[in-house]
């Protein structure tokens, strides 16, 4: 199954690939899950920068190049290094990845000891000093403590408020403790200690042999009025159903990325996700091209069109992160930068700044300079606050966008 799906992926690369430029073609690695776990994500982002650069090349490539997609897949954190290195092998100077932060550091990582250009379209995991000392390794994607940051900001700014209540609310922060549950986790624990609320306690855990009933009546003890939880999604779920059976009398909980916004969480978990929120990026199918720059909305109505005709679904968060992530490299970068070299492209990518609403996705470009501490992350990274609410229907469940204003399809419902 594995190998019928890695050959549709290439047959459907070549389709994208079909072009009328006439410059030898620019090369460009591919690391991604296509299997496994984050299989299906991974292939969701890699379709996305599958669709930039078809969307390049239908308009002359990079002055007259075309770009060309090798996809190495990684299912694991363990096959990414050997996947990085295989493109290195083949010539490969440029690097698009990966999806999953527990893949993203290693491939990071990886890239940099070899001197090539490592180019993040969606994971917000951390990445290590090593990765991005060395001014090559980019992240277009909001980072997972930007994601932390914004979850408990918006408790604090738009739905304590609401409250009306004399004492301010405490604050507890569950995270699952890896690259991604400590970024996003540490980013939520940041904002609420520099804002000088209230933390009812910290509970960082780890994924093997957890006893959820355990973790809740912890939590439960620690009498937290907010919650907020960097979660994969088997426990994201696990842990919302322990702490409904055990009734912690919760004011609001809000999740990140890998869980939290997931269509699949709200399946699994029904009525007990109502009233939940999501700190994430945006949907394709969700962003209103209305409060894009021109191009931007152009291409996100495009891309939204050609990618349900594809695969007949509606573009993702995965698929859209992809897509913005490569029109970032494809479009605005490679443009720039004199030779398709990694020193070349790196500098180049140090040198652009695109303002907000200038990718499909709602974000701008413009990259931490090496020997800062966000060094490579994009700084103009667009994500969203989404809301988990009952349809008409009392069986059916939805999730809206409900903060920014500029982006939001639904008014905030809470208390």
């Amino acid at each position: 199954m594995r190998r019928m799906i890695m050959a549709a992926l290439g047959l459907a690369g070549a389709a994208w690939l079909a072009v009328s430029t006439i410059g030898s073609p620019v090369l460009i690695g591919a690391v991604y899950p296509t299997g496994g776990s984050q299989g299906a994500g991974g292939t969701e982002e890699y379709r996305g920068v599958g669709l930039a650069a078809t969307y390049v090349n239908r308009r002359g490539g990079v002055h007259g190049h075309p770009i060309r997609l090798r996809l190495e897949d990684a299912e694991s954190w363990d096959a990414a290094p050997g996947a990085v290195e295989r493109l290195a092998s083949a010539g490969v100077s440029l690097v698009v990845g990966s999806y999953g932060s527990t893949i993203s550091r290693p491939a990071a990582e990886t890239a940099s000891r070899l001197g090539l250009v490592f180019w993040e379209t969606g994971a917000v995991g951390e990445l290590s000093m090593k990765a991005t000392a060395g001014g090559r390794v980019y992240r277009v994607a909001p980072t997972g403590a930007a994601l932390g940051r914004s979850a408990a900001a918006f408790v604090r700014d738009q739905l304590a408020p609401r409250l009306h209540r004399a004492q301010p609310l405490r604050y507890a922060v569950a995270y699952v403790d890896d690259v991604y549950g400590r970024s996003v986790g540490g980013g939520a624990i940041a904002e609420i200690r520099t804002s000088r609320l209230p933390m009812a306690a910290v509970f960082p855990y780890t994924l093997r042999r957890l006893d959820y009933d355990a973790l809740a009546a912890r939590i439960a003890r620690a009498r937290p009025d907010v919650l907020v939880v960097a979660a994969y999604l088997e426990d994201g779920v696990a842990l919302r159903r322990s702490l409904v059976r055990a009734r912690v009398p919760l004011v609001a909980s809000i999740g990140t990325s890998s869980s939290y916004c997931m269509p699949a969480f709200g399946q699994l978990l029904g009525r007990q996700a109502v009233g939940l929120f999501a700190s994430d990026k945006p949907d394709g199918d969700d962003l209103r091209p209305d409060h894009l720059l021109p191009g931007a909305a152009g291409e996100l109505r495009w891309a939204a069109a050609e990618y349900r005709r594809r695969y007949g679904d509606p573009m993702t968060a995965p698929a859209l992160a992809g897509f913005a992530g490569g029109l970032a490299l494809f479009e605005h970068v490679l443009p720039r930068s004199h030779g398709f070299s990694a020193a070349a492209v790196a500098q180049a990518a140090r040198t652009v700044r695109l303002p907000d609403g200038a990718l499909p996705n709602g974000s701008g470009l413009a990259f931490a300079p090496p020997g800062t501490p966000e060094a490579g992350a994009n700084l103009k990274a667009a994500s969203v606050i989404w809301e988990w609410m009952p349809c008409s229907s009392t069986s059916c469940l939805t999730r809206v966008v409900v903060w920014p204003p500029a982006y939001a399809t639904h008014p905030i419902v809470f208390p």
